[in-house]
């Protein structure tokens, strides 16, 4: 079954960067620096230290933009591949240096992994689930509450919930060891 084929922008902002468009690294930026920012925030729990891995994720994109492989998944995907590894590169040195205990690392790299995974589900669900679970979860709306706010049924509202929930429950399945994250291919 053959993979389906990569959104055309993807391939597009990857064939600019190849050619080393300065311009094609800002509209790169302008769409991905925010997811970027805010998932190595949420494993490093630092603003500063999400600064720095946002610097080195988009140099390395301007660096390696052949490194994106379109067959793997999305531009987005890869992205937050790299966010990921990079920002547990520097929890994992960091650690070192502070001399913490390897259990318990693992233990932080394993909950900001999982929080990092669950920030990418809802940000990739689709927009009627993500309002959903919105409603209910932010806002502390009940189903029909929900229901009514988005103008459905109140069994379209406890599906959406419901499959919004199953989504968000695969943030905590750990992934094998050097696994890129769901929706960016395997390990390679």
């Amino acid at each position: 079954m053959a993979k389906k084929a990569p959104p055309r922008w993807d391939r597009k902002m990857q064939q600019r960067l190849s050619r080393g468009e300065a311009a094609a690294l800002g509209e790169m930026y302008d769409r991905f620096a925010a997811l970027v920012h805010s998932q190595a925030n949420r494993i490093l729990d630092d603003e500063d230290a999400a600064d720095l891995v946002t610097r080195k994720v988009f140099g390395h994109i301007w660096e390696n933009p052949d490194a994106y492989d379109p067959r793997q998944g999305s531009m987005r995907s890869w992205v937050a591949h790299l966010t990921h590894r990079e920002s547990v590169r520097r929890l994992r040195r960091g650690a070192d240096e502070d001399d913490d205990d390897p259990d318990e690392l693992e233990e932080r790299v394993r909950r900001a992994t999982a929080a990092a995974r669950a920030d990418y589900i809802v940000s990739s669900m689709p927009a009627p689930l993500r309002a959903a679970l919105e409603l209910a979860y932010v806002q502390r709306r009940d189903y029909r509450q929900t229901a009514a706010d988005l103008g459905v049924t109140e069994d379209e509202a406890r599906r959406r919930l419901r499959l919004g929930l199953q989504l968000l429950s695969t943030a905590q399945t750990p992934l094998p060891e050097g696994a890129p994250p769901p929706g960016y291919g395997r390990a390679v």
